[in-house]
């Protein structure tokens, strides 16, 4: 156990440190030139030349990798180029902001998705499967986006209960953000939740129809606690990993709900921080969403581990 925790934590780091670079070096190779940007384009060359060497962009590209990757572990992500702000407080204030649309998004779309999913594979080929499997279908098909704007002609529009856009800035209170927080979240449940359906459903029906299931039912054993007690934990492990790669993809999936609502987050910055060519914030935010995709697929591997006692020997394997 000692020993797969460390090589997944060894694995974890080398994939941050590569993906470091990787960032680094996508973010630099955008085109046109930062100093130009802050200044205009009516700004002298000596001006411009001067703005390059303050920021340090007359230096190679491996001194300012070494500078950077060195202030982020130490929480130093530089100066903002728009709000001249550290970079750190302020991807932290709207993170802090997003973070509460993904933890209700967490909890209503894994719970809800793995009771649909179990339903689904209980009752195959039977009425709850087709209409949870065809709800599914639908919600894999749709665009968080097209999902979003539905929802606000429902719920803003049509039935006015919730609001259709944020008015507070980013240093707004949980209390203030917690009434538009529901369709935000709804939006990215709803698209997230069906391939988690699906990939439950799928481990449900291969658990259900396994040889130790069947001795378990011949043993007298009530259809509860054969799915409680044998199925679930069974089936769970290969969803886990679907459920990481959806986690994850929250920080990619918000940025286009955020946008929608107004709501002050970490994808809504982003996408002002690209509009605005600021460097610094771009970096930070790729950084972490790297950050948090290996955390998950971390937490992934241990929770396999956790419901599979054969990966705590030595001949187990999680691929």
């Amino acid at each position: 156990m000692l020993s797969f925790l460390v090589r997944r934590v060894v694995s974890a780091l080398g994939t941050l440190l590569l993906s470091s670079v990787l960032v680094f070096l996508a973010v630099q190779a955008l085109p046109g030139d930062v100093a130009t940007q802050v200044l205009g384009r009516d700004a002298t060359p000596d001006a411009v030349a001067a703005l390059r060497g303050q920021m340090g962009l007359d230096q190679p590209a491996w001194e300012r990798y070494g500078h950077w990757i060195n202030g982020a572990l130490h929480g130093d992500f530089g100066t903002s180029l728009v709000t001249t702000k550290p970079v750190g407080g302020e991807v932290a204030q709207y993170l802090g902001n997003s973070a509460l649309i993904a933890v209700v998004t967490i909890l209503f779309a894994v719970t809800g998705s793995l009771v649909l999913g179990i339903v689904a594979g209980l009752y195959r080929d039977r009425w709850p499967d087709h209409l949870i499997s065809t709800v599914s279908l639908i919600g894999m098909s749709v665009p968080e986006f097209v999902v979003a704007t539905v929802l606000v002609l429902a719920f803003s529009v049509t039935v006015p209960v919730l609001p259709a856009v944020v008015l507070y800035g980013p240093g707004a209170s949980t209390g203030q953000l917690l009434p538009a927080v529901w369709l935000p979240a709804a939006s990215l449940a709803i698209v997230m939740a069906a391939y988690i359906v699906r990939m439950a459903r799928t481990s449900v029906i291969d658990v259900m129809a396994s040889e130790y299931v069947t001795t378990a039912r011949l043993k007298g054993l009530s259809t509860w606690r054969v799915v409680t007690r044998h199925a679930l934990p069974s089936a769970l492990l290969p969803t886990l990993h679907v459920i990481a790669l959806n986690v994850a993809w929250l920080v990619g999936g918000v940025a286009v709900v955020e946008n929608v609502f107004n709501y002050p987050g970490i994808g809504k910055l982003m996408l002002s921080s690209v509009q605005n060519r600021d460097l610094p914030v771009i970096q930070a935010i790729a950084l972490i969403s790297a950050v948090v995709y290996v955390l998950c697929n971390l937490a992934a591997d241990l929770g396999s581990m956790a419901l599979n006692p054969k990966l705590r020997t030595r001949g187990g394997r999680i691929r």
